[in-house]
């Protein structure tokens, strides 16, 4: 970790536990752990510098979408606050930009004050704007894909920019997404979205969020756990297969929405894992559907 001390980082830390940066708040300790806040250049340089070391590099931003294992993670840990947000009328269309850092409510918020539509489905989707584009993430029929412009990432060689076809996107899905290693941040991610009355897109906003408050349980869950499958749902599969409110250790299938697995406050991640993998056997046993997972695994299963 030489080259790590010598940028002279007050908050580097270590063996740092990753439950309270997790949305489903669990999670083992990581070996080395950092909070970048200051801009993009900071996260690319702590990111490079470890990578020169030959240090594993994990990024979080709002910690949903990922189950951290109980036993950690083996590297370094980089928690992503950097949370810049541009407006403007730029080559293209272009009229967003965003670090990757930026939570997707206030991203949704802020482009509504602007005038500016075509976010509001993101209002009550947790995590942030690096996460969302390398999942594809997406709520009520819209999805990243429809707005990205291009994505700026960071590689080991340095950083270079990816366009909308290159990000190769599909169903909760990119070309990072399918990428077998982890040697690349995403730092910053521009849109084009069109304009609209901020009246007209806060009233889209309120009722994206109350359906979601009236379909999706509270707490601490990590989001859908589960792709749909092709003209299916997976909540329908796991309901229909009798599992709303299963339980497994501190962890249990909603019972308001059966996509959705809670955390009561005294569960491991190997909980939330068995539970996930009786759920996936019991709906291929009795629906003859595999269903596959939209969160990712971090770390040792």
């Amino acid at each position: 970790m030489t080259a790590l001390a010598q940028l002279n980082l007050e908050n580097l830390q270590q063996n740092v536990s990753l439950a309270k940066y997790t949305a489903a708040r669990l999670g083992g300790a990581a070996d080395w752990f950092y909070v970048a806040r200051n801009s993009i250049q900071e996260l690319a340089e702590v990111v490079q510098t470890a990578w020169s070391e030959g240090l594993p590099v994990r990024i979080l931003g709002g910690g949903a979408n990922v189950l951290v294992s109980d036993k950690g993670f083996r590297g370094l840990v980089v928690v992503n606050r950097v949370t810049d947000i541009e407006f403007g009328d730029w080559h293209d269309g272009r009229t967003v930009s965003a670090s990757s850092g930026t939570g997707l409510l206030r991203l949704a918020r802020e482009c509504a004050n602007h005038g500016i539509a075509g976010m509001e489905w993101a209002v009550g989707v947790p995590g942030t704007v690096g996460g969302a584009v390398v999942n594809n993430a997406g709520a009520h029929g819209d999805d990243m894909s429809n707005s990205v412009a291009d994505v700026v990432v960071l590689e080991q060689s340095g950083a270079t920019m990816l366009s909308h076809s290159e990000m190769c996107y599909n169903y909760r899905e990119s070309v990072l997404k399918t990428r077998q290693d982890r040697h690349f941040v995403v730092l910053q991610v521009n849109f084009i979205l069109p304009y609209d009355t901020p009246d007209a897109i806060q009233s889209r906003m309120e009722k994206f969020n109350s359906y979601r408050k009236s379909t999706q349980p509270s707490g601490a869950t990590l989001g859908s756990i589960f792709k749909n499958p092709d003209g299916d749902y997976a909540g329908r599969l796991i309901q229909a297969s009798d599992l709303k409110g299963y339980r497994v250790g501190g962890v249990e299938v909603s019972s308001k929405h059966a996509n959705f697995i809670v955390n009561h406050g005294d569960a491991r991640a190997s909980d939330y894992y068995a539970l996930i993998r009786t759920v996936q056997e019991k709906v291929l046993a009795q629906q003859g559907v595999e269903l596959e997972l939209e969160i990712e695994l971090v770390g040792e299963w």
